[in-house]
Order: C-alpha cells, then sequence, then structure tokens
C-alpha cells in the first residue's frame, strides 16, 4: 500500500487567529496553505470574508483564493476535487500541505473518504424534479427539501438547484436524508492528518468577533458590498455570506445601519457557536485553547505545542 501524503489541517471558530498562526506553522514546516472557507474562493470579497492580505503572507504560497467571480456558484464537491489536486501538487514540490480554515463540511470531504456520487439515483424522478424546478421554480423544490431534511438543505444554497434535487433524489431513492445517509458511511482518513483546532474562552472570542466587525467597517466593508450591491448581484451562493447579507438588508432600506452591523455581529457570534459545535461533532480533532494568547509568552508556548503536535502526529522535522 502506498504511503499516504501527509497533511495539517488547522481548523476553528471565524476570529480565532488562524491566520497568524498558519503563516508561523508554514514557515516552520515549509507548508504552502489551502484556504477552507468557502467564501474566500470569490474575487472582490476581500474585506468581509476577512481574507488574509499580501503582506499578511509573508510569501507564503496561498491557494484557492481569489479564484471564482463572486456570481459564480460553488460547491463541496468542487472544493473537494480542487483540494485534492493541489495537495498532490504541494507534496510533490517536496512542500507540506497545510489546510486553514472554518467551513467543516468543505474540510470534512476533502479529508475523509466520503463518497457523493455512490447513493443510489433514479433518472426519472431527477428528470420530474429538473421540469418542476422549471416551472415552479428553485425555491418550491428548496423548501421541500427544508422540510424533509433541513441539516443538508442549511448547507445547499436555493439555487443550487442540482445539489437540492441530489438531496431529494437520494431521500426518493433510499428513504434517508442525505445527512443520514452520509453519517452511515463510514469514512476514513485519506490523508496522514494532523488536524489541530483552536478553540478560545466563548466570551474573549465574542469580544474578539465584534471588534473584527468594527474594524472591517473601518477598513471599508460597507464600500465594498455596496460595490456587489450596485453590479445588480443577488439571489447568489456570495451573497448569502456573513457581512454581505446584513448589509444588503440595509441598502434595501429594510432596517438601519446600526442595526446590519448589530445583526452581522450577532449572525458572526452564532456562526462560531456552530463551528465549534460541529467540529466537535463530525471530526476527530486535537484542540488548543487560544484564550490567553494576548501575552506573546502564552502565545509562543501554544505554538511550541502545536509544532510539537504535528512533528509528532506527521513524524516530521521543522525547520527550527
Amino acid at each position: 500500500m502506498s504511503e499516504k501524503e501527509k497533511l495539517v489541517v488547522l481548523i476553528g471558530p471565524t476570529a480565532v487567529g488562524k491566520t497568524k498562526l498558519s503563516i508561523l506553522l508554514a514557515k516552520r514546516f515549509n507548508a504552502e496553505i489551502i484556504s477552507g472557507d468557502s467564501m474566500q474562493i470569490y474575487k472582490s470579497m476581500d474585506i468581509g470574508t476577512a481574507k488574509i492580505t499580501k503582506e499578511e503572507m509573508e510569501g507564503i504560497p496561498h491557494h484557492l483564493i481569489d479564484i471564482k467571480n463572486p456570481e459564480d456558484p460553488f460547491s463541496a464537491a468542487e472544493f473537494q476535487e480542487l483540494v485534492r489536486r493541489k495537495i498532490s501538487d504541494i507534496t510533490s514540490r517536496g512542500k507540506l500541505p497545510m489546510i486553514v480554515g472554518g467551513t467543516g463540511l468543505y474540510i470534512q470531504s476533502v479529508i475523509y473518504d466520503y463518497q457523493f456520487s455512490d447513493a443510489p439515483s433514479d433518472d426519472e424522478f431527477r428528470q420530474k424534479l429538473e421540469e418542476r424546478a422549471e416551472g415552479e421554480g428553485n425555491e418550491a423544490l428548496y423548501k421541500e427539501l427544508m422540510a424533509i431534511d433541513p441539516e443538508s438543505g442549511s448547507k445547499i444554497h436555493p439555487n443550487n438547484i442540482r445539489r437540492v434535487i441530489r438531496a431529494l433524489e437520494i431521500y426518493h431513492c433510499t428513504g434517508k436524508t442525505m445527512s443520514d445517509y452520509q453519517e452511515n458511511q463510514n469514512p476514513e482518513l485519506l490523508y496522514d492528518t494532523a488536524l489541530i483546532g483552536l478553540t478560545m474562552d466563548r466570551e474573549k472570542l465574542y469580544e474578539r468577533i465584534n471588534l473584527r466587525v468594527d474594524i472591517m467597517m473601518k477598513e471599508g466593508l460597507l464600500e465594498e458590498v455596496k460595490s456587489l450591491y450596485e453590479q445588480g448581484l443577488k439571489d447568489c451562493q456570495s451573497i448569502q455570506a456573513i457581512g454581505y447579507k446584513e448589509l444588503y438588508e440595509y441598502f434595501n432600506r429594510r432596517v438601519s445601519l446600526e442595526d446590519a452591523i448589530g445583526n452581522l455581529k450577532q449572525n458572526s457570534r452564532r456562526y462560531a457557536k456552530r463551528q465549534l459545535t460541529w467540529f466537535r461533532n463530525k471530526m476527530n480533532v486535537e484542540w488548543f485553547d487560544m484564550s490567553d494568547t494576548a501575552d506573546p509568552l502564552e502565545f509562543e508556548k501554544k505554538f511550541a505545542e502545536i509544532s510539537s503536535h504535528i512533528e509528532g502526529k506527521l513524524k516530521i522535522k521543522s525547520n527550527t
């Protein structure tokens, strides 16, 4: 059996400090970074997605950032294919691939041997659904999916009609929801993986999230979203991102700017909570608490612990 490719995965909720740590780890382990964020793939969406800047990269190559236009759809299956190719490419050049991000389903689809396609299919049933989507609109089928399988529905954009139909087809053929079907698969890790999660005291994390939103507003988030709004972009996957949909409500005159910012903070905090729950339930993660890392000595200590964990897990030496 051929040896598995080595991979570091750094996950955690929004604003926990993944970016800073990932650069230091990449330098230490001669790594290249693959973004594990479902929204950083979009061009022109920099501030709201907390996209790493050229300066922050410090010369470390980054992949899967700015590869799509905001109107383009994107799925976990496409992400899976692109990232697996990147992992092989980076490995072939003698570098260590490292996925960094917070989109759990996407990352899970890459590192585990999930089969998106092996559920039974029914061509006739699928054709009927496609005809219904044409006649009744995507929303009708999406509502049906949300009634049957809200867990899968919440991860699929209403306009990603191909995936909506696939989820309904799986239910029709097996009597199981797509979530149940994936749950009952027994996936193995495809890579020799060091799976590291960053966590933080809830109150501290929420303070950091609130502060981050204030900084984003100062850096021009309102102007960034306005530019997309004025281009007439709506009803597409990218605009459902936190930070964009809330300000769209303001531009649509449904809420005041103050309320939109309040909603953005609240939705970001809720998202962070969901991310932590998801990672804890779905992945076998080695957790590191970053609560006290504002103190440089504490940060150094934590960095050494994480580096040591990677060395032990992957049986590799760092550059130090």
